[in-house]
């Protein structure tokens, strides 16, 4: 099993046909990625050729949907005009809708974000990388040669880091790996990855990786206490950032001690997870667990 993302999810791409959504769509089929078509209403009924793959277009998401029976949208769009790509699949009922595009205003995210609970659609994202179960699923910028299949599950704010602690662990596996965004406002948190592999039987162990700004942590942090069982590690950027500065993602704002690092870490310790000082540390952590048979 895996959470989110099997090799039984059909997916669309909204923004196919533009520049990021052809190299990554390529990416996505080469890993095994059940891609089923495009959405583009300028170019319905065209067909996309990758590599002797063909793909069609569509005018829409919701015809995508009639015509293929896709349950994952990956939306590589612009930022204008992601609350209307967001909210049209929203609409169409689509399961899942993976929004990659960086530099989304936060108050469109927050409408369409409102749009997709309304219409029971799980929205990753925005400014994210993706989710990936190895060896069964891609969807989105996620490299897909970097680990194996295994009983990790990994959620992450930061997209670097997650291939970084992928590649680290590459030799366990891993069963899904999420990267949520580190934007103020997404629609799938650390807390709902927690619960999903919580209840996954193919996930014997989670990592957890945070950043400075925010409380997110800290509200996973209770979240394990109550409700996890499975043994977590985490990580989180930013022990050397300079408390009152922005660094990075827009959500990673320190004010006075809270959101940082530091106050994270205690939070998380508290609960029983191992937080590493550095992704490699991390790692070690994670096998230390492992070893132990915990």
């Amino acid at each position: 099993m895996a959470i989110h993302l099997t090799k039984e999810s059909k997916i669309l791409v909204q923004g196919m046909t533009g520049g990021e959504g052809m190299k990554h769509t390529r990416r996505m089929l080469a890993a095994g990625t059940n891609v089923v078509g495009g959405v583009n209403p300028r170019k319905a009924g065209r067909t996309v050729d990758f590599n002797d793959r063909p793909v069609p277009v569509f005018g829409s998401v919701a015809e995508g949907m009639d015509a293929t029976g896709a349950d994952v949208t990956v939306v590589f769009v612009p930022p204008a005009f992601t609350k209307a790509a967001v909210t049209e699949a929203a609409d169409a009922g689509i399961g899942l809708a993976v929004v990659i595009t960086e530099g989304v205003p936060v108050h469109d995210s927050v409408t369409f974000l409102d749009r997709a609970r309304k219409r029971g659609t799980r929205v990753i994202g925005p400014n994210c990388p993706g989710l990936i179960s190895p060896g069964q699923s891609n969807a989105g910028i996620i490299p897909a040669d970097i680990t194996e299949p295994g009983r990790i599950g990994l959620v992450s704010k930061s997209g670097t880091l997650t291939y970084q602690l992928m590649y680290e662990l590459r030799d366990i596996g891993f069963s899904t790996c999420v990267g949520i965004g580190g934007d103020p406002v997404v629609g799938t948190t650390h807390i709902d990855c927690l619960a999903a592999f919580q209840d996954d039987p193919d996930t014997d162990l989670i990592v957890l990786i945070g950043e400075i700004g925010g409380d997110a942590e800290e509200r996973a942090a209770a979240y394990i206490r109550d409700h996890v069982t499975k043994p977590v590690v985490g990580y989180i950027a930013g022990f050397t950032a300079p408390e009152g500065r922005t660094m990075g993602h827009a959500g990673a704002i320190v004010s006075g001690s809270s959101g940082t690092a530091r106050a994270k870490q205690q939070a998380l310790e508290a609960a029983g997870v191992r937080v590493g000082r550095t992704p490699t540390e991390t790692a070690r952590q994670v096998l230390a667990v492992l070893d132990s048979g915990v």
